[in-house]
């Protein structure tokens, strides 16, 4: 059991913690949830003991001397000439060392207690157990045998979150573990998770992983800590019933304290009524004061709007793409790409996506086949490396007005608004932002320029759960096209119309929504059957859930979408134009508003009169139609959610 009581901590003199208060009971599986920024990754630390509360403490009980009884992904990934097998195996410390010394004991009472040790552990079926657990994160036979030296950074990151599920730990902690991960990983792990027999502590901004591999939500907020029974839907739901509760017992508790006062201030210096007066003064003191209710400020995002081009904007005809001559990674691709479309891109690691990605971004040229684009088409492409690349002595406002050089300092600032950066964190340091911030501004970047496609790989791995959903929005406000790679399925549910699976060297439609591609991950690790995996096209080759009615669906929705694209687009045009002759009115009401236009011809008079006229009447047409276009949305927005 881990028990947090009183805790307070400073980091910098900022308190992350003042008097917090939980407790996990043993075997409970717990999302540990917050804004960017609120000490999450702290509380971990706290808990391995490797940072020490400045007031109160955590106690863990019940662990009786276990060795290694917490678990975490070590911060560097391994290295070395180790095979990804071996390093997973060594991550169990203990089996690594009995199994050394079993080697070179030779006392037979010793030698008995190492055997039966080992057994009790499992050690000689724990290869078997090792390579399962690599096989779900996405490392092949060959792959389990390589050397760590051959992988990059984020595959050595996967054998690292490897070994501590190996280890299986009496306490396992977590901290984004998806992040490094494809969706096909991604799902293993939250059905691995969901099995974890021990407690589990996992932070993370997934809600399909918050929703169905955990029991409980830690929530941390304004330095306290609040457990919520049930998975993360219910939680938003208890928390939002919570706070309105909160905030009516609040507002009863004033209007009792305003009628005491009113008392008080009345009778005050009446000697008849003073010890009533005193007495009520007495009752107010005494009040526990129900504090306001704590509501987070709403991340917004925002994309310029592109102007509009032919259909289409990108096609690619019988075209190969590779990075070296004569081996190309994808090939015989026949694709198309409109203004208005919203793509998700699936497959594993290693298939071609980002491949896929670079090539519709112009990175990479064809090796062979047709390509044609739009004249004037604009992409703005965002990659996780970008992050990584940003100038970390520089602020957003300066990185911004790089590449806006003519642009009004004003209107830069609204465009680091437009992402969620407030003006204080526009003129702080990149090496001071969070991840989440860099991100918002690699995003304001990659969208300077208003690009007609916006091509996203990984976009949520730094962001919060408020700001993915603000995300999602975004995108579904966004005049352009939208191709999106992400292991995140609520974003790919919530953003595209269509599918397209890369696999085995080619990519093809999947005619499926985004849990029936879960099912079909799953069912292909039952078969154990790779070449169907990489080959199929989908479960619509294996006759799988009513292909029919589902097609039928994703036409409809994309109808829809399409419908509320020119709904929301009208209503916009009227929203402007509502705007813009206000303003003209303005300017001819200050005309009227001087005294001198009376002196002067009458036909000049009577022509503003007739002007302004002309204008109150083409407002009141204007305002008529952003009302229906603003209903028909409201309409087909409604019909898109159900």
């Amino acid at each position: 059991m881990i028990t947090i009581r009183d805790m307070t901590y400073r980091v910098a003199g900022r308190i992350l913690f003042e008097g917090a208060n939980a407790t996990i009971p043993t075997g409970h599986k717990v999302g540990l949830i917050g804004r960017n920024g609120t000490g999450k990754t702290t509380l971990l630390r706290l808990f391995t003991g490797e940072l020490q509360t400045d007031e109160g403490g955590i106690e863990i009980s019940g662990l009786g001397g276990i060795e290694d009884p917490i678990g975490v992904v070590a911060q560097e990934a391994p290295s070395g000439e180790g095979t990804a097998l071996d390093t997973v195996l060594l991550a169990d410390n203990e089996r690594a060392r009995l199994m050394v010394e079993a080697e070179t004991a030779t006392d037979p009472h010793r030698v008995a207690e190492i055997q039966t040790r080992l057994a009790d552990i499992g050690a000689h079926s724990a290869p078997a157990r090792a390579a399962r657990i690599l096989a779900g994160l996405g490392f092949d036979a060959e792959m389990q045998i390589s050397p760590m030296s051959s992988f990059s950074g984020g595959w050595r990151m996967r054998v690292a979150l490897a070994g501590v599920l190996f280890q299986e730990p009496e306490i396992l902690l977590l901290d984004e573990p998806t992040n490094h991960l494809d969706l096909e990983a991604s799902v293993w792990l939250e059905a691995y998770l969901k099995r974890y027999p021990k407690t589990l502590i996992i932070v993370s901004h997934d809600r399909d992983l918050l929703n169905s591999a955990v029991d409980a939500i830690l929530h941390l907020e304004g330095g306290k800590l609040t457990l919520y029974g049930g998975p993360y839907d219910t939680f938003e739901r208890v928390r939002e019933q919570r706070l309105v509760l909160q905030e009516a017992a609040r507002s009863k508790q004033n209007l009792r304290r305003k009628h005491l006062m009113s008392f008080v201030e009345r009778f005050r210096y009446k000697a008849s009524k003073a010890r009533q007066a005193q007495s009520r003064l007495k009752m107010i003191e005494r009040m526990d004061m129900v504090p306001e209710a704590v509501v987070e400020p709403t991340t917004t995002f925002r994309f310029p709007e592109p102007e509009e081009l032919a259909p289409p904007i990108i096609t690619f005809e019988r075209t190969s793409v590779g990075y070296e001559a004569g081996k190309p990674i994808l090939r015989g691709l026949d694709l198309r790409l409109d203004a208005d479309d919203r793509i998700g891109l699936l497959g594993p690691n290693g298939n071609g996506k980002t491949t896929l990605a670079r090539l519709i971004a112009g990175r990479l040229d064809p090796m062979s086949g047709d390509q044609h684009r739009a004249a004037k088409l604009r992409i703005g492409f965002f990659a996780q490396h970008q992050i990584e690349d940003l100038d970390l002595e520089g602020t957003p406002i300066q990185h911004l007005a790089r590449l806006m050089p003519d642009v009004h300092s004003d209107r830069v600032r609204s465009r680091l608004g437009g992402v969620g950066l407030i003006q204080m964190r526009q003129e702080t340091k990149v090496k001071f932002l969070s991840g989440g911030e860099k991100a918002r501004l690699t995003i304001a970047l990659i969208t300077y320029n208003n690009p007609h496609l916006l091509i996203l790989d990984e976009p949520t791995n730094h962001l919060d759960i408020d700001a993915r959903d603000a995300l999602a929005h975004a995108l579904n406000d966004y005049a352009g096209a939208v191709i999106l790679i992400s292991h995140d399925r609520r974003l790919l549910e919530t953003t595209v119309d269509r599918l397209w699976l890369v696999a085995d060297e080619t990519v093809r439609s999947f005619d499926g929504d985004m849990e029936e591609y879960r099912d079909w991950i799953r069912d292909q690790r039952r078969s154990g059957s790779s070449e169907r995996q990489s080959k199929g096209n989908g479960p619509n080759e294996n006759g799988s859930k009513d292909n029919g009615s589902r097609k039928d669906a994703r036409r409809q929705s994309a109808e829809i979408r399409r419908q509320t694209t020119e709904l929301r687009k009208r209503a916009r045009e009227a929203e402007k134009l509502v705007g813009k002759l206000t303003s003209d009115r303005e300017r001819v009401d200050a005309r009227l508003a001087d005294p001198t236009i009376y002196g002067g011809p009458t036909a000049d008079l009577k022509s503003l009169i007739l002007k302004k006229e002309g204008i109150v009447r083409r407002i009141e047409e204007a305002e008529a139609d952003w009302l229906t276009a603003e209903e028909a949305l409201e309409n087909a927005t409604s019909a898109q959610a159900e």
